[in-house]
């Protein structure tokens, strides 16, 4: 199995459509055998499903995601886990020990002209974001 997580810093990246890097984790046997980090090269938004599907990605670990990007995931069969926040690291470690915290629910919603992703964490409660 091998697991993505957004990535930022070592942390779980908050938008999944602004998203540069992932981390992905290689599982065999309830074990995490290693990681590395990925960059995008510039694909965002509905790209990013096809990105994750190539490098082999059953599972996404993530923060906030829209819509659009939910029904791309679904038909490539990758397996969603939103609303995570922390260590990218060991959310794939809590994911593989079946502890992850995170919330089905949580999404983005502010794709909009006038706004960028970039002027707040999409973690806060900014423009329906926070997934509550």
């Amino acid at each position: 199995m091998k697991i993505a997580v957004t990535y930022e810093n070592g942390e779980v990246f908050q938008h999944f459509g602004h998203c540069a890097q992932f981390a992905f984790y290689e599982v065999e046997d309830g074990k995490v055998l290693s990681g590395e980090v990925v960059s995008t090269e510039g694909s965002g938004h509905g790209a990013l499903a096809g990105f994750l599907k190539e490098n082999g990605a059953d599972v996404l670990i993530c923060g906030g995601i829209g819509a659009g990007a939910r029904n791309a995931l679904a038909e490539a069969g990758i397996e969603l886990y939103p609303g995570v926040t922390g260590s990218a690291s060991m959310a794939a470690e809590s994911f593989v020990k079946g502890s992850l915290m995170y919330d089905p629910n949580t999404s983005c919603s502010h794709h909009h002209e006038e706004d960028s992703c970039g002027s707040h964490n999409c973690g806060e409660d900014k423009h329906g974001c926070a997934g509550n």
